[in-house]
């Protein structure tokens, strides 16, 4: 019996990890993906517009 309790939390954290992965992966996209970029796209465009107005340039190169 003590093969059967070593098994049994990896395949409960396995199953679990799986019902994870393919809720994410389920919830990806659909009808509010468009709605999700745009809120990217204006929180990325809001930041380099502050980049720009401050004059900060890349440190580097």
């Amino acid at each position: 019996m003590d093969y059967v309790s070593a098994l049994v939390p990896p395949v409960v954290m396995a199953a679990f990890f799986t019902r994870l992965i393919v809720t994410i992966v389920k919830s990806q996209g659909g009808d509010k993906k468009a709605k999700e970029d745009a809120a990217v796209d204006a929180i990325l465009s809001r930041a380099e517009a502050t980049r720009q107005s401050t004059g900060l340039q890349d440190a580097g190169a």
